[in-house]
């Protein structure tokens, strides 16, 4: 038990690690070749602050521990929206000025609406995976037009301070390379941490999956945004999670489906996860979009009932463990 307990948390600290050294590779890499700080933003530091996720469901995948690659997922959307965010909100109300965050707060919610319809059959398949492809190719050549555009944009000031300053090619490229290596690595011992504590404790990898894996694996976007808030930089908290949000249903979700398509391995995560990740995104879409009457802002109350919902569903999850 306790070497398993330190392989997981050894393998979330060199995956946290690990991300923040790709980002900041690739985000060298992009300032040198001349690309503006929100298009590195929106799509390089956005892509980097999911590599854990894309490491760990990928891995998994290939491992054969679909619950893990799924669950991870679909647990980080929850802890990014009802967990972080939460946390974000009551820390200080945050005000949403940015009209590409505006437009891609809806994009997000009609992601996970999409991954609902896709496994209503009960399967993620081979053409459940091409169609995230191209969604994420779509979402991509957005984000750069949309970044090209916004030069006026709130979040294009606050992602020219955050995003890291440009380095020597030769340095970028280590970094990147020392990233990619230590998160195929880390998350190849987070796996097998994992997988041996579901097996001690009588859980399924799902569960292990949508709680301790996706917390960890969340810890980027969680630093990233609590830095945003006490910076009052508010557009990039919200973007790094609506962002962080999108890249793992149309990027990281392509590794299960075309590694190891075929049925959902619980039907809880049809019927029980899937809705609670969309209900946090109707309730962030409702707070920030201004639906409920108030300016585009998610109060310390809506803060509270997301954080709320995470604790109920995470007792929820212990419960269903506990008696299943």
């Amino acid at each position: 038990m306790l070497l398993s307990v330190a392989a997981v948390v050894a393998g979330l600290a060199l995956l946290v690690w690990s991300a923040d050294r790709f980002v900041l590779g690739a985000s060298g890499l992009a300032r040198a070749a001349g690309l503006s700080p929100l298009v590195i933003g929106m799509v390089v530091v956005g892509f980097g602050t999911s590599s854990p996720e894309l490491a760990v469901s990928t891995m998994a995948s290939i491992e054969g521990n679909s619950g893990i690659a799924l669950g991870n997922v679909v647990g980080s959307n929850i802890a990014n929206v009802a967990l972080i965010l939460g946390i974000c909100a009551l820390i200080r109300p945050l005000d949403v000025q940015s009209g590409i965050l505006r437009r891609e707060l809806p994009m997000a919610l009609a992601a996970s609406v999409a991954l609902l319809l896709m496994v209503l059959d009960g399967a993620l398949t081979r053409i459940d995976g091409l169609l995230l492809a191209s969604g994420l190719i779509a979402f991509l050549v957005w984000s750069v037009r949309a970044a090209r555009r916004g030069t006026a944009d709130p979040l294009a000031s606050e992602m020219a301070v955050e995003v890291p300053p440009a380095i020597s090619t030769g340095r970028a490229l280590l970094w990147i390379a020392l990233g990619l290596l230590m998160l195929v690595a880390s998350s190849q011992l987070l796996i097998w941490g994992a997988v041996n504590l579901a097996r001690m404790m009588g859980v399924s990898d799902l569960v292990i999956g949508l709680t301790i894996v996706a917390i960890g694996t969340s810890l980027p976007e969680l630093a990233a945004s609590v830095a945003g808030v006490l910076k009052n930089e508010h557009d990039i908290a919200i973007g790094n999670i609506l962002g962080s949000n999108l890249f793992n249903i149309l990027a990281i979700l392509i590794a299960p489906a075309l590694i190891v398509p075929g049925a959902i391995p619980d039907h809880m995560l049809l019927w029980r996860d899937i809705p609670i990740m969309i209900a946090t995104m109707l309730l962030l879409f409702a707070s920030a979009s201004g639906l409920r009457g108030h300016p585009l802002k998610v109060e310390r109350v809506d803060g509270a009932l997301l954080l709320g919902v995470y604790i109920a569903y995470t007792l929820i999850l212990l419960a269903s463990a506990a008696s299943g």
